[in-house]
């Protein structure tokens, strides 16, 4: 007798969200979207398009969509975030009824809560009073558009309870993308978070006509400042060593399909805030994350250089040039 299938549903049906589905749809999970736009689930389920984000790719057919958030989680074995992060709480309040008992939460969101200060994975605890035992998060390097190409790609399945973590990694396991696990939410969380950050710092340098020396700098000081903060926190160095730290920061401070790092390009071109943000036209968590994020550092005696220039300069505390000369006129002191 064959084992029935495991049920996803994936709320939303954004770039991310959309690649994440078909993910678990290739690896044999069923999977039901959740969009805001009932033109969107039905292109999804008449022609197995999402038009609004991949238009030229064909989806499985066991990837259906529905605006009913209801429908969508019935009798779901997994529940999929992949919504802003600073929309969590207010969303997730609506949706949390209809969670089943035993369904595992699993959070692509990489921001942290303004004002609260507190990581997806917290808020969903808080919101929903799920045990943190399933509560799973993915990050690593994982770039929507190459994702949805089929090209290989691999991330971190982090979750307290290493069985929950094993049976996620199950579901989104495909011949082109391979998940591993960990059991350190913390760090996993906060290297999908700071890396927005750093890459936004990383383009506008770019957008500053600064060459690759610079980025590498930013690149790899940003990750000792990534680390400072999550060992801080109680996360384990090796983490942000790994996909979800290292890995994710260098593909989004790198690729152009990256949109923190668009958006910093933008703002290096001498776009404000404003036009970056209408030129993006997407969510960029490091924008809205990056006061968040600072505030942490400051919480924990954490010293964050990139972090605090990146705020001061979205807030429009500094300028560009100002911001350029903060970073490379702190005073000289030991690699560490």
């Amino acid at each position: 007798m064959s084992q029935p299938r495991n049920r996803a549903a994936v709320f939303s049906a954004g770039s991310w969200g959309t690649a994440v589905a078909k993910i678990m749809a290739d690896a044999g999970t069923d999977v039901i979207v959740h969009a805001r736009r009932a033109e969107i689930a039905d292109g999804i389920n008449t022609t197995h398009r999402n038009s609004g984000y991949f238009p030229d790719i064909e989806l499985p057919t066991t990837l259906t969509a529905t605006t009913d958030p209801a429908t969508a989680l019935a009798g779901a074995h997994y529940l999929v975030l992949s919504i802003p992060a600073q929309s969590l709480r207010t969303s997730l309040a609506a949706w949390a009824p209809h969670i089943g008992p035993d369904t595992v939460i699993v959070s692509l969101m990489k921001g942290i809560e303004i004002g609260s200060g507190l990581r997806a994975s917290q808020v969903i605890t808080e919101v929903t009073g799920v045990s943190t035992n399933r509560i799973a998060v993915l990050s690593g390097p994982n770039l929507a558009r190459e994702i949805m190409a089929g090209q290989p790609a691999a991330a971190t399945v982090a979750c307290l309870d290493e069985d929950a973590a094993r049976r996620v990694q199950q579901a989104c396991h495909t011949p082109y993308f391979r998940p591993y696990t960990s059991t350190d939410v913390t760090g996993c969380e906060l290297g999908g978070a700071v890396k927005n950050v750093i890459a936004l710092a990383v383009g506008i340098a770019s957008g500053m006509g600064m060459g690759d020396n610079a980025s590498a700098m930013l690149i790899t000081r940003g990750l000792a400042e990534t680390t400072r903060l999550a060992t801080a926190m109680g996360a384990h160095p090796g983490t942000l060593a790994g996909l979800a730290g290292l890995g994710d920061l260098v593909a989004t401070c790198s690729s152009p399909l990256s949109r923190n790092r668009t958006f910093g390009t933008h703002l290096g071109q001498g776009m404000s805030v404003e036009q970056a943000t209408a030129a993006t036209r997407q969510t960029t968590e490091g924008v809205k994350s990056a006061e968040a994020i600072l505030a942490l550092a400051r919480a924990h005696d954490v010293e964050m250089p990139i972090t605090e220039v990146m705020s001061d300069l979205l807030h429009e505390k500094i300028s560009l040039d100002q911001a350029a000369a903060a970073l490379m006129q702190r005073p000289p002191k030991p690699e560490r």
